[in-house]
């Protein structure tokens, strides 16, 4: 019996986290017909012997290589039918109830695509959806995360504000998004020139350009250990960000793509994104 529900986790060297979340999964699962597919982009840290232990049911795709982000989740859509599709963050924690909840919210309102409220370890929300790129809703989205890691009541208020609400958005976050597989097959999947960032906002563009909605919804609650699986690739991670960020401009800004080459140039980034291969080693 074909499944409902595809929930696909891509893993680059993080084992620990990996299992915990699969844990969580096991722990809470939907209530519809479901598969678990883990893509290991190339571990060196014992990941895949760890899967195969953990449970036989997990469909595993080993690939010899790390593909990036993008396209790792790619290969796993292409090997799998649900009509429905989580990508999930292998730093994330499935909470009771939340995948129900998802599941049930892109079921009843329309939207092509839909995200929980994402919260840290101590239960502190992160800003987990935003607006179309543009220089303006970026410092609007560095204000909002600095308020998000404020200890400030007044900012803390703010943000419990701002993600109380569900609500229609532009985009909303990679660590957690359930898509429709049709919606997302109909505009090509992932676009695989970001090998890590920008991916999800790219995706939600594409799906918003065919009339589909995205929708953030606090009715589902998963926890994110932010930056866990940016740690397994180090030093890289900031020169990915950047070449990332670039891309996204230069595909749907083009006018402001030479001052953010100018930007990073300036802040001594641009030596470093520019010496990355488009398939190198780093990604979740």
């Amino acid at each position: 019996m074909t499944p409902a529900l595809d929930i696909i986790v891509v893993n680059f060297n993080t084992r620990d986290d990996l299992l915990a979340c699969l844990d969580s999964i096991a722990r809470y699962p939907p209530s519809v017909a479901h598969q678990v597919v883990v893509v290991d982009n190339g571990s060196t840290d014992g990941s895949v012997d760890a899967i195969r232990a953990r449970s036989p049911r997990i469909k595993l795709i080993e690939l010899p290589r790390n593909i990036g982000f993008g396209a790792g989740n790619n290969v796993a859509f292409r090997g799998s039918a649900a009509p429905m599709v989580l990508v999930l963050n292998s730093d994330t924690l499935v909470t009771r109830a939340a995948l129900d909840s998802l599941t049930a919210r892109l079921d009843h309102t329309g939207a092509v695509a839909a995200g929980p409220r994402l919260v840290d370890a101590t239960g502190r929300p992160e800003i987990s959806y935003g607006s179309m790129l543009s220089p303006l809703s970026e410092l609007i989205q560095v204000f909002r995360q600095r308020a998000a890691a404020s200890a400030n009541a007044i900012a803390r208020r703010y943000v419990s504000h701002l993600v109380s609400h569900e609500r229609e958005v532009d985009w909303v976050s990679g660590a957690c998004l359930l898509v429709s597989r049709e919606a997302a097959s109909a505009v090509g999947l992932f676009d695989e020139r970001y090998f890590l960032y920008e991916e999800d906002v790219d995706l939600c563009a594409a799906l918003r350009a065919r009339g589909g909605r995205i929708l953030f919804t606090p009715l589902a609650e998963v926890v994110h250990l932010r930056g866990r699986s940016r740690g397994a690739i180090g030093d890289r991670s900031l020169a990915e960000y950047d070449r990332s960020h670039l891309a996204f401009y230069e595909k749907h800004a083009p006018g402001w793509a030479p001052l953010l080459r100018l930007w990073l140039k300036l802040r001594g980034r641009g030596t470093m994104r520019d010496k990355l291969h488009t398939g190198g080693d780093p990604a979740p």
